[in-house]
């Protein structure tokens, strides 16, 4: 499948949101034949935000644990969104990525879809040393979830689609400033914690090292031809 490759850099996490609207209504849009399909491809960004929490639409704002004066204090923004999940946290040192693919297309759907998001980010942690897993009942990857309390969750996955068609995505924590986690129970969880690789292997990376090595694990494993 041909998918268009964009690094969208830091970016406002609004700006990337609606250039993701814009790609998803472009690709349903030819689905339903509302709109030529010639020309129309899919898409896979990636791209850094600001500090900002998340909230996806079956979470409970109970779950953000300060009120909107302190959010103003740490320079971080709150969006209601139109994902699955709950709350979660995207900022400076996290690659967040956005693919808007047609599941129709590659031929699975949306539990393969996760499964296979889960595995590039499994796979992309084994080359750098750091043994990740699935945690039972939720989305996301995991490290040490067969040792109670220390079970830490390094990447969160929401997703939203509609014909088949996929927006929202992954936030693998890189460099990320893990203590604005804080300040949310994280994907709603009161009893996990969150790490990173700088955490886990007690240095800073070099963020663009990963992304490389990600976009390979993706593109091997949906089939992907990076246009």
């Amino acid at each position: 499948m041909n998918v268009e490759y964009r690094d969208l850099g830091l970016i406002d996490y609004k700006e990337a949101w609606d250039i993701q609207e814009e790609l998803f209504d472009k690709l349903t849009s030819a689905k339903s034949g509302k709109a030529e399909q010639q020309g129309v491809s899919n898409y896979l960004l990636f791209c850094e935000h600001p500090h900002v929490y998340t909230l996806g639409k079956s979470g409970h704002e109970s779950n953000l644990l300060i009120p909107d004066v302190l959010l103003q204090r740490i320079n971080a923004k709150f969006y209601r969104i139109n994902r699955g999940g709950d709350i979660t946290y995207h900022g400076p040192g996290q690659i967040v990525g956005y693919p808007i693919f047609d599941l129709e297309a590659i031929g699975i759907g949306i539990k393969e879809y996760i499964h296979r998001l889960e595995e590039a980010i499994i796979q992309t942690l084994a080359d750098f040393g750091i043994e990740a897993t699935r945690l039972d009942g939720a989305t996301g990857v995991w490290l040490d979830v067969d040792k109670g309390l220390a079970a830490r969750k390094i990447c969160a996955i929401g997703v939203r689609a509609s014909r088949y068609v996929t927006m929202h995505g992954f936030a693998l924590n890189v460099n990320t400033d893990l203590s604005y986690f804080t300040h949310i129970n994280p994907c709603g969880f009161v009893d996990k914690g969150v790490t990173s690789f700088q955490k886990e292997l007690q240095a800073p990376q070099d963020i663009e090292a990963v992304k490389k090595v990600l976009l390979g694990k993706l593109t091997a494993l949906f089939g992907l031809s990076l246009v």
